[in-house]
């Protein structure tokens, strides 16, 4: 059994062959969190995993929501649409037993608007990120952060709320020392597609940084994702993320911790199950 923690199949992206992308999820024994961004993705994904025994959902309001900006990625591109946290709109959505994490939210210093001052932009997702925290809290959900330019703010704002949280990391992509801290405060750390990307020429640092966590880190602090419908893992790399890739960093991972794919697969199982709380 595959788990892929953190997936967007509801996205729009999926729209003219997601039959044909849950029937090879199903094929691969795959089960997946889908995870919302706003209020409209976040219900998408609590409707989709309540009609498949295999998916899950975590409902929440990423942080290039909060403002409206352009985002261009690989594999999209959009205008934000800006929007706050609904908690009164997000405890309706938790009361379907399908979901299992708030979020993804968190902090994102790679997407400013160019009208906004970082200042400004870092304040407002630290006051929602902090709500989302709290309502996962509330209701015993774990908490799927995001965090992308911005490690050490995550860090200190998390150190200073003064809690162990139940949650993960998404797409970690940080360093050792970054690692450890997030590991003492009680999270796992979730590793997509890029831990098998290599490291670039004109700056491997990053990527080999990447590469030492997975070395050290425990293997029961280990989730993996693949932010489907972005970040395919090498073997595809330009193509559309499917849950079902996820196998591709599992092998690579299972190679580099010299152990057998069927040994971290039950690792990752018992991990994930107690992250987010299911059988």
């Amino acid at each position: 059994m595959l788990y892929d923690t953190h997936a967007h199949i509801q996205f729009r992206g999926y729209d003219a062959d997601r039959e044909n992308v849950i029937a090879r999820i199903t094929e691969k024994n795959t089960v997946l969190n889908l995870v919302g961004t706003q209020k409209d993705t976040s219900k998408l994904a609590v409707e989709l995993a309540e009609q498949h025994d295999n998916m899950y959902a975590s409902i929440g309001t990423h942080p290039v929501h909060l403002f409206p900006t352009h985002v261009d990625e690989e594999e999209s591109q959009f205008i934000s649409r800006e929007e706050g946290f609904d908690e009164a709109y997000y405890t309706e959505l938790a009361k379907s037993p399908k979901v299992i994490g708030v979020g993804e939210t968190g902090l994102d210093l790679f997407h400013v608007p160019k009208d906004k001052t970082v200042e400004e932009v870092l304040e407002k997702q630290k006051q929602v990120f902090l709500a989302h925290a709290d309502f996962a809290e509330k209701h015993n959900l774990a908490l799927v952060i995001h965090c992308r330019d911005a490690h050490e703010q995550m860090i200190e704002l998390l150190e200073k709320r003064g809690k162990q949280v139940r949650g993960t990391v998404h797409c970690f992509t940080g360093n050792w020392s970054q690692a450890q801290r997030y590991m003492a405060l009680g999270l796992h750390l979730g590793f997509t597609g890029i831990v098998t990307f290599p490291p670039k020429k004109t700056d491997p640092a990053p990527q080999l940084e990447l590469q030492e966590v997975v070395e050290r880190i425990p293997l029961d602090r280990i989730l993996l994702e693949t932010d489907s419908p972005y970040l395919a893992p090498q073997a595809y790399r330009g193509k559309r993320a499917e849950p079902w890739m996820v196998e591709e960093v599992i092998n690579y991972i299972a190679s580099v911790r010299n152990i057998s794919r069927e040994e971290l697969e039950q690792q990752i199982a018992t991990n994930t199950k107690h992250v987010f709380n299911i059988s």
